[in-house]
């Protein structure tokens, strides 16, 4: 297969700060991320210096990430897996093998967690609900905010869907700032600016990504 010469574009500094580094599942999840991407990368016919160059990350920090002595930020992920023209839950969580998936409330797996760049003060930690589908487009999650003030707006690509469940949330988007009580909701593409957090203490929201 032959390379690609275009370098993708995608901003993902919102999903750095959403997501932080991915932890370890029950199964090494990590290490698996960094095989996926490994094995991706060599499928693709790709060198090392050629994902460097396609994404901006330095040679050693993709041998680090491959290699599982570095756990990658989600942002991250998304940009090799736009790099590498995959799907990011492919990355993230495998190709998945069945048609749907029943997700019973204790069987969600812990994803990630973030902290702030600034303060290293935990914002948010994610549960991944549907990472058995084969084939998907979206990636459903439990998402738990913690308040923080420092808003950082961000604009990517895709579509996001956001459901909240127990506390109060704040969505700044298009210059506009909308509190969401439990039982609201919000639809918008990524591409408008935007940023989400709680306002109080902690939220917690059904979230939908479509990429």
């Amino acid at each position: 297969m032959e390379k690609k010469d275009k370098i993708p574009h995608i901003n993902v500094d919102y999903f750095e700060d959403l997501t932080g580094n991915i932890q370890n599942g029950d199964s090494g999840q990590v290490d698996e991320v960094g095989t996926r991407i490994r094995l991706l990368r060599e499928e693709r016919g790709f060198s090392l210096e050629d994902l460097s160059d396609l994404t901006g990350f330095e040679v050693s920090r993709l041998e680090e990430i491959e290699s599982g002595r570095f756990k990658p930020q989600l942002g991250m992920v998304m940009k090799l897996s736009k790099a590498l023209d995959s799907a990011v839950g492919k990355l993230v969580s495998g190709m998945g093998t069945k048609l749907y998936s029943i997700t019973r409330k204790n069987e969600r797996k812990s994803i990630a967690r973030s902290a702030s760049k600034t303060s290293k003060k935990k914002e948010y930690s994610y549960m991944s609900l549907a990472p058995e589908v084969q084939g998907r487009h979206m990636e459903a999650l439990i998402v738990q905010l913690e308040k923080n003030d420092d808003k950082e707006i961000s604009v990517h690509s895709g579509e996001e869907f956001v459901y909240v469940l127990e506390g109060t949330a704040n969505l700044t988007i298009a210059k506009e700032s909308y509190d969401l009580e439990p039982g609201d909701s919000a639809y918008y593409l990524s591409t408008t600016p935007h940023y989400i957090t709680a306002k109080t203490e902690k939220a917690t929201l059904l979230a939908v990504l479509y990429e």
